[in-house]
């Protein structure tokens, strides 16, 4: 049997925010996977590694966590006054599935680095010294989001004294700021159901307050001690737990029918990415994952989310907006659980530490509506040059 040689794509594989993924130019993929559908998706989950039945990722580049299985392809900007367009590939890592349904707010940070570093953003816009702002076409979801990326001797600074809980090392410090954050497609308003707060009924599991909203990814907040839980668990309180995390799929699956983003509960396990699951409590005294004392005058609240069904080591980029968002809006659960009342920004515990994000949000007839929401995190290039992959792949 003839063997034929491996194919080499050009790739760079970078850290953004407490994710990592392999960035790709759309230029640079094979043709069949220059356009959406399986050849697409065969390529990238070889490169990552899956379907993994090891959940190693041995013979890939992926990490075998959601939040370090991830691909994005960058492209030529599809929407005017836009640098490029971003699209996210969330793989799974057990499973031969990549889903396509949402962004991923840390990676979202790597985007600006990689479109300057890769002479995608027009020189004369590129300062000597300072800051370049890259505007960005997040084409999942149809939204924009501006970095803001430091910029010295004409080159992207990556080093820096900014630190961020969940990553090990300080870096240069980039903000982003998510336009219109609200995803006005699926569920058209900000609230699916049209409510700050629902009780979600979920057969065998049970009920339970819950906000449903639409802001950065689509999210169902729920409170801590309705579930058992205090707020401040470590991923081996709940990734441990095979009956929890079989509790929280049930009850995402349910509250994702109830948001309009599926028809059947069946469909839940082809939309893995959306919606999230989190879980909100009171400000509290508590110990990262890390070891670090965490006092409760340090946050506003604390917050867990699951991504892609086991409970992220830290929080999802989108998924601070959602908490972002909602803590701006009085009376959801999220507000509630910060104490109430009207604010512009939250700072909340999370298993690696804290994180603070500002959003700005206004009641418009009738209808809640968020203009952006704003945080800041860090990007690196861990990698750069080719990745290979069988040619029999495509």
């Amino acid at each position: 049997m003839t063997h034929l040689p491996q194919l080499r794509i050009p790739a760079t594989y970078l850290r953004g925010g407490t994710s990592k993924g392999v960035f790709f130019k759309l230029s640079d993929l094979p043709a069949a996977a220059q356009v959406p559908g399986p050849a697409r998706d065969a390529l990238l989950m070889r490169v990552i590694g899956s379907p993994d039945p090891y959940a190693k990722h041995t013979d890939g580049m992926g990490g075998a966590t959601s939040s370090t299985s991830k691909c994005v392809i960058i492209s030529a900007p599809s929407v005017p006054e836009h640098d490029v367009d971003y699209l996210y590939g969330q793989v799974a890592i057990e499973t031969a599935f990549v889903d396509w349904s949402g962004n991923c707010g840390n990676l979202s940070t790597a985007v600006g680095p990689f479109a300057i570093s890769n002479g995608m953003i027009d020189p004369a816009r590129i300062p000597h010294n300072g800051l370049c702002t890259v505007r960005i076409w997040q084409a999942n979801i149809g939204k924009t989001i501006l970095a803001h990326v430091p910029i010295v001797e004409g080159q992207v600074q990556e080093d820096g004294d900014f630190d961020l809980d969940g990553v090990t090392f300080p870096a240069a410090e980039i903000q982003l700021e998510f336009l219109d954050p609200s995803d006005d497609g699926e569920g058209g308003t900000m609230f699916p159901t049209g409510n700050l707060v629902d009780t979600l009924d979920v057969p065998g599991v049970g009920s339970f307050q819950a906000t449903m909203i639409t802001a950065g990814i689509p999210t169902i907040f729920l409170n801590a001690a309705d579930l058992g839980y205090t707020g401040t668990e470590l991923q081996p309180a709940i990734n441990e737990d095979k009956a929890a995390l079989a509790r929280f799929e049930a009850i995402r699956a349910h509250g994702a029918v109830r948001m309009g983003l599926i028809e059947t509960i069946e469909q839940a396990a082809t939309r893995q990415h959306t919606p999230k699951v989190a879980f909100v409590a009171p400000a509290q005294d508590y110990v990262s994952s890390s070891g670090k004392q965490i006092a409760a005058g340090e946050i506003d609240l604390h917050a867990r989310a699951l991504s892609m069904g086991k409970l992220h080591h830290a929080m999802m980029g989108t998924a601070a907006v959602a908490i972002g968002t909602a803590a701006a809006i009085p009376g959801t659960l999220v507000n509630l659980a910060a104490g109430g009342g009207e604010r512009e920004s939250v700072s909340f515990g999370h298993p690696s530490g804290t994180l603070r994000v500002g959003a700005q949000a206004a009641l418009v007839d009738g209808q809640w509506t968020v203009t952006k929401a704003i945080m800041s995190r860090s990007a690196r290039v861990l990698m750069d040059g080719a990745v290979r992959v069988p040619a029999t792949t495509l």
